[in-house]
């Protein structure tokens, strides 16, 4: 597994879901939502503790055009 150098900038406004979260949205398992950041589909921003979180907007992006498929 390859890692990224470079960490993605976070706005202290931004509001951030954790895999659960994102998981209920879809009605998905949490592992379901790390692999589709392993994948590309949702870009992952690394919390302090190293934990996983996503980007709110872009998960409500991606659950819009999935609903429309």
């Amino acid at each position: 597994m390859t890692t990224s150098t470079t960490t993605p900038v976070v706005s202290p406004t931004e509001v951030l879901l954790t895999p659960a979260q994102v998981a209920a949205l879809f009605r998905v398992d949490a592992k379901t939502v790390t692999r589709w950041a392993q994948a590309g589909r949702l870009e992952a921003v690394r919390a302090p503790g190293g934990h996983r979180r996503y980007r709110a907007a872009q998960v409500h992006a991606l659950l819009d055009r999935s609903a429309g498929s």
